[in-house]
């Protein structure tokens, strides 16, 4: 059995109580004694704060970079201005989904934030294609996401310059005297900043960002119905190799350069495929959010009919969302049953439960625009 990782926060974890679980190779935790459900309303209604350390953080530097990154990655890069952040996908031969991730144009190199889970074979994935000829830099910090409506109020009396920053830019600041690197973005819908942070210097941050009245610890169980909430994937569940972007409701994160008739159009793996499905729109199933009536949540694996009986989908992702006060649940369906307002059935324990195709995300995002 392969022993697990720990974080550089794994002592702090365990002094404020937290119940540690398994979780993409690493002891990570699940919930503090405040208990999941609250640390999720705290999270909606004040500010959390996450310890994401066990996500993968590389550096690429070289000659045309941006235009490198895009054999691999189907966004515009090199429209990327500096001190921006997109969202991206790493996608296969096949058209699939190798992992998403965060790219960051930092000016002479770029920064990639990526799964835990994936993050050794998308560093494989870069060396083998652009090892021989860019730099590929695995760094070993921390990294912390501060989230929720007070997080501004919070940084802006601990690194009032951050809050210059608008949803999904990225600069370098001081922080309760630490130097950081702060992107304004996260995972849970609501306003936030993500920041990487020396290790040896993670444990201080933390707990001087855990000193401010707002902020609560928050585990990986609220952090999982936060980004279900705001309709955002959790790769191996919601994607993964045999899935595409466009079935996953994710065509937005191929670049308008990249599709035909653009820029540059094609130039990344499995971009026949792809673009074939963007223009021709083919492909046969979606990416859809659900709800469902009564308490009873949905969860990830369960089967999805039609009033008949005949499957036609199934649910990748589910539970109880705390802050709709409903089940809600995203999953994959038969393209004639996409269309939001049609009612599906979820199997669960030999019911046939209704549930409403409904469009994402589930709750109003907090994302600051400026």
């Amino acid at each position: 059995m392969t022993e697990l990782k720990r974080t550089p926060l794994h002592a702090l974890h365990t002094q404020l109580g937290a119940k540690m679980v398994p979780f993409a190779g690493y002891e990570m935790p699940v919930q503090y004694p405040l208990g999941v459900k609250k640390e999720h309303e705290h999270t909606r209604q004040q500010c959390g704060l996450f310890d994401v350390s066990h996500m993968g953080q590389i550096l690429v530097s070289g000659d045309g970079v941006a235009e490198a990154l895009e054999t691999l990655i189907p966004a515009d890069l090199v429209g990327l201005k500096v001190g921006q952040q997109r969202y991206g996908l790493f996608t296969g031969t096949e058209g699939g989904i190798i992992d998403d991730l965060m790219v960051v144009n930092a000016g002479d190199h770029f920064y990639l934030v990526v799964n835990a889970a994936c993050k050794d074979q998308d560093i494989a994935h870069l060396r083998t294609n652009l090892g021989s000829t860019h730099q590929i830099d695995v760094l070993d910090r921390g990294l912390l996401a501060l989230q929720g409506p007070q997080a501004r109020d919070v940084m802006q009396r601990l690194c009032p310059a951050a809050c210059d920053m608008t949803f999904m830019q990225h600069g370098r600041f001081s922080l309760a005297g630490h130097e950081v690197w702060i992107s304004r973005s996260g995972y849970t819908g609501e306003d936030g900043f993500e920041i990487s942070v020396a290790a040896e210097a993670s444990q201080a941050l933390a707990e001087a960002l855990l000193a401010e009245p707002e902020v609560e610890a928050i585990g990986l169980g609220a952090r999982d119905s936060l980004r279900l909430e705001a309709g955002l994937c959790l790769y191996g569940h919601d994607m993964d190799m045999t899935t595409t972007p466009v079935e996953a409701s994710l065509i937005w994160a191929i670049g308008k350069p990249r599709r035909h008739g653009g820029e540059r159009p094609a130039g990344f793996p499995g971009a026949d495929i792809i673009l074939h499905q963007v223009d021709a729109k083919d492909h046969s199933r979606k990416r859809v959010g659900l709800v469902g009536e009564g308490r009873a949540p949905v969860r990830e694996g369960v089967t999805l009919v039609d009033e008949s009986g005949q499957e036609i989908g199934q649910v990748t992702s589910g539970g109880f969302g705390p802050s709709v006060n409903k089940p809600v649940a995203m999953g994959y369906v038969e393209r004639q049953w996409e269309a939001p307002g049609t009612t599906v059935f979820a199997l669960v324990r030999g019911k046939s439960l209704p549930m409403t195709v409904t469009p994402m995300p589930f709750v109003e995002p907090g994302y600051y625009r400026g």
